[in-house]
């Protein structure tokens, strides 16, 4: 057993002195555990009134426009923290960052429940849950650059992009969990109060386990060689380095779109759909099923690519068939009675679009090493936080009144139903548009794994010499040096 509370796992290359060179700590777990838990309740905080947004309007007597508020304030905070978060995950390590932004989701989470309670006065109760929701929204940077570099510190290369991709899939899980639990739980509006409730008992939790359990931001032998030099570059230094990287600045367009059109789609599924009569339930359906799939496909996909590192070739074949995907949905969403369709499409949307998330991450770290992690994938984030605002007003901007809307099942009263024909049909457009962009332009080597190859064959050098030089001395070297001194080229790609 280690000092950090887990097994030790060796990891290749060996040392000279025959023992190995990095190792994995099994305390790595909890840390990866803590992360998902923190990075699915504060998701789940942020997504909370979008599959609820009638009745959640009704309750706190405020209008659609301020409900959708509470969720596009995550991404209205999270433009200006996260060049400072960058830096703090980057330079103050994970621990610190990581029990800041548990304390900011509990303290956010508390403030809303707070804002439900009967005995406020008029007016009061809006002002308030959006209070907690926007240090729900401080905390979400803190949280959400953190797999990266917790792969990175904490697991070796031939684990790094399926702890990523577990990590950054339990964001999507927490929107799954609000796309369930809120139209279960609010089936009239005076439920509203119990709503908030389930939600802050596990940021609670997760605040705890984070304090309590996260004892160092990383492990005492790195897992790898590159987790020995992460962070090799200064923050501005590597801010500039990454200005002047081609290959990044396509990704950061192009997927930073292409996140502002998935949080886009997660927050006004509701009010599309129920204008052509689709319930709350099935619209709640929808969004599960789009995240279910996706969930499934960056399983599948970050097993694939961490065996066989074809981060370039999954990443576009997979924004093709969600482009196809989205194009689809914008078309059967304006149908009515097409509950198979819309849900197919949906499903097939989250299958191929969610899966691009984890591995664009790393795809993203490969092309800007030896920057650090939390720079150049903080970096995308804002990017998508940046466009979510844009696409959400261009996108709501763009909904027409309906004279005559006998089938709408939205149930604000005294609001016209909107059409949202033209605003689905742009998102689906933007979406193709960068797609076709990125599978044309986007092209690079991987840094970080010829980086760690380098790395390899210097230690198998080291050790042919140390073999060379006993052999010719009057002892016979021992058998574990011999075995040693034949490692030769080691593969990047293989454990």
């Amino acid at each position: 057993m280690d000092h950090e509370g887990g097994d030790v796992v060796r990891c290749d290359p060996a040392g000279p002195d025959g023992r190995s060179a990095f190792r994995a700590y099994g305390r790595r777990w909890f840390v990866l555990l803590v992360l998902c838990l923190l990075n699915s309740s504060n998701a789940a905080l942020w997504l909370t009134f979008a599959p609820v947004a009638d009745q959640s309007a009704q309750y706190l007597k405020a209008t659609l426009d301020q409900i959708n508020w509470l969720s596009l304030v995550y991404m209205v905070v999270a433009i200006p923290l996260s060049f400072v978060t960058t830096w703090m995950i980057d330079s103050l390590g994970l621990r610190i960052t990581l029990i800041l932004g548990s304390w900011l989701n509990m303290l956010g989470a508390l403030l809303r429940l707070l804002g439900t309670l009967d005995s406020l006065g008029p007016g009061a109760a809006y002002p308030l849950v959006m209070s907690g929701q926007t240090l729900c929204a401080v905390a979400q940077p803190l949280v959400i650059f953190a797999p990266t570099k917790m792969a990175a510190l904490w697991f070796p290369e031939h684990q790094r992009a399926t702890a990523n991709m577990i990590a950054s899939m339990s964001n999507p899980v927490g929107l799954l969990f609000a796309n369930i639990l809120s139209p279960l739980i609010v089936t009239t509006n005076d439920r509203i109060p119990l709503l908030m409730l389930v939600y802050a008992i596990p940021a609670c939790l997760v605040c705890f386990l984070a304090t309590v359990g996260i004892r160092s931001s990383q492990p005492p032998t790195p897992p790898s060689a590159s987790a020995e030099s992460s962070t090799s570059e200064p923050f501005v230094q590597g801010l500039k380095l990454l200005m002047r990287n081609r290959p990044y600045l396509v990704l950061l367009l192009c997927f930073g779109c292409g996140i502002a059109v998935f949080t886009c789609f997660s927050s006004l599924l509701e009010q599309i759909l129920c204008v052509r009569g689709y319930s709350n339930s099935f619209a709640g359906l929808c969004g599960s099923l789009f995240i279910v799939f996706g969930v499934i496909g960056a399983g599948v996909l970050g097993l694939f690519v961490d065996k066989t590192k074809m981060f370039t070739e999954a990443t576009k074949v997979n924004m093709a068939l969600s482009a196809l995907a989205c194009i689809g949905f914008a078309v059967v969403s304006q149908m009515r009675q097409q509950e198979v369709a819309i849900a197919a499409a949906s499903s097939f949307f989250g299958l191929f679009g969610f899966a691009i998330y984890p591995v664009a991450m790393e795809l993203c770290v490969e092309c800007t090493y030896p920057v650090g992690e939390a720079t150049s994938t903080g970096l995308i984030f804002i990017s998508g936080q940046v466009w979510s605002v844009i696409l959400m007003v261009v996108l709501q901007a763009l909904t027409r009144p309906l004279a005559d809307s006998p089938f709408s099942t939205c149930s604000v009263g005294g609001d016209a139903a909107l059409s949202w024909r033209a605003s689905v049909l742009v998102m689906a457009g933007v979406f193709a548009v960068l797609s076709c962009l990125f599978i044309l332009v986007f092209d690079t080597p991987y840094l970080r794994i010829l980086a760690e190859a380098k790395a390899a064959r210097t230690t198998a050098d080291h050790i042919d010499t140390v073999s060379q030089a006993v052999s010719q001395g009057p002892l016979e070297p021992s058998a574990g040096t011999k075995a040693h001194g034949d490692h030769g080229e080691l593969d990047p790609g293989k454990d």
